[in-house]
């Protein structure tokens, strides 16, 4: 059996699960955060700052922000893994140049990740620091 380090889970199954589970937070989430827009009648910074200076609205916030990641690293992982190919590189770098795949595909994958790992410390601290 070929173990992918790529993926976050141990299989296929378990990716799924991750995927499936991360979307249902985030959904939830996204629920929450309207409902508090629905039902605030005049949202100010003061209000604003007092919401997420709940310590459940932050615990909740950092749960949809690691669903994030979590979604992002197997969504990344299976879109560059499935649709990056030698003959979509060839088309982007040109047939004459000789593009090794795998090589672009790992510093695509790396520069997505770097990008989504700023997002997630960024919300950390954002969240936090309220």
């Amino acid at each position: 059996m070929v173990n992918n380090a790529a993926t976050v889970g141990r299989s296929g199954v378990h990716d799924f699960i991750l995927i499936r589970t991360s979307a249902i937070v985030l959904t939830l989430y996204t629920l929450f955060i309207a409902y508090f827009f629905i039902s605030t009648t005049e949202v100010t910074y003061a209000v604003w700052h007092g919401f997420f200076a709940n310590l459940g609205v932050k615990i909740f916030t950092m749960l949809a922000l690691i669903s994030l990641l979590i979604h992002l690293w197997i969504g990344i992982w299976q879109v560059l893994s499935d649709y990056v190919k030698p003959a979509f590189l060839q088309g982007v770098f040109g047939a004459s140049k000789n593009v090794e795949p795998a090589l672009v595909r790992g510093v695509l994958q790396f520069i997505l990740t770097i990008v989504v790992l700023v997002y997630f410390v960024a919300g950390l601290l954002i969240v936090w620091g309220v």
